[in-house]
């Protein structure tokens, strides 16, 4: 019998050095703008492009969701903007119906057991980015099979963090580390289990 190769899912958020992954639109009043903007560079651009991979699958929370559809279908054509445009979207949503996105598709009510239905299907990777809710859990369920994190030479106190009170105690393996002229450094992890005491 063929052996069935799960999809896996990666995780990639820009982080502030303390933590925070929001941005200005995700409302809330976040004190600050584009914080990531003046340490962006092309070889960081292309870096990022060739983390997500040639084809992959999108994983979003609802908020993000909204907040990535209201700019990337207006997005000028760019590898990246071409490519999230292109990608499968799968979204924690109560209301499927009001998605306009696409191509998309919602995960269902159980959203955990609609990733590992995903994750189980042949397709390409999944890469989940800019949520502030499901990271956690993904790594509590063993769902998330890398990490990256872009982290950015700032402090900026508030806002969302990447990894959420109550996340459990997990331990990584460095795959991977590029640090950047401008100060962005990428690290590359996979989980290794629990943390133990």
């Amino acid at each position: 019998m063929p052996v069935i190769q799960m999809r896996k899912l990666k995780i990639i958020e820009h982080m502030s050095l303390d933590g925070v992954i929001q941005h200005s639109a995700d409302g809330d009043d976040f004190p600050y703008s584009d914080w990531t903007a003046p340490y962006r560079t092309p070889a960081g651009r292309d870096a990022m492009l060739a983390a997500y991979g040639g084809s992959f699958g999108l994983l979003f929370g609802r908020r993000t969701y909204d907040i990535w559809s209201g700019f990337w279908p207006k997005a000028p054509s760019s590898p990246m903007a071409d490519a999230l445009n292109a990608a499968t979207k799968y979204i924690a949503t109560h209301h499927p119906e009001s998605l306009a996105w696409g191509p998309f598709e919602g995960l269902g009510p159980d959203i955990l057991e609609g990733i590992r239905r995903i994750k189980s299907q042949d397709g390409p990777d999944l890469i989940l980015s800019g949520s502030s809710t499901l990271t956690s859990p993904l790594l509590e369920h063993g769902l998330a099979d890398e990490v990256l994190l872009a982290v950015y030479p700032v402090l900026l106190g508030t806002g969302k963090r990447v990894f959420a009170k109550g996340t459990p105690p997990i331990s990584f393996e460095l795959v991977s580390t590029k640090a950047f002229p401008s100060g962005i450094i990428f690290n590359s992890y996979k989980a290794a289990g629990p943390l133990k005491p």
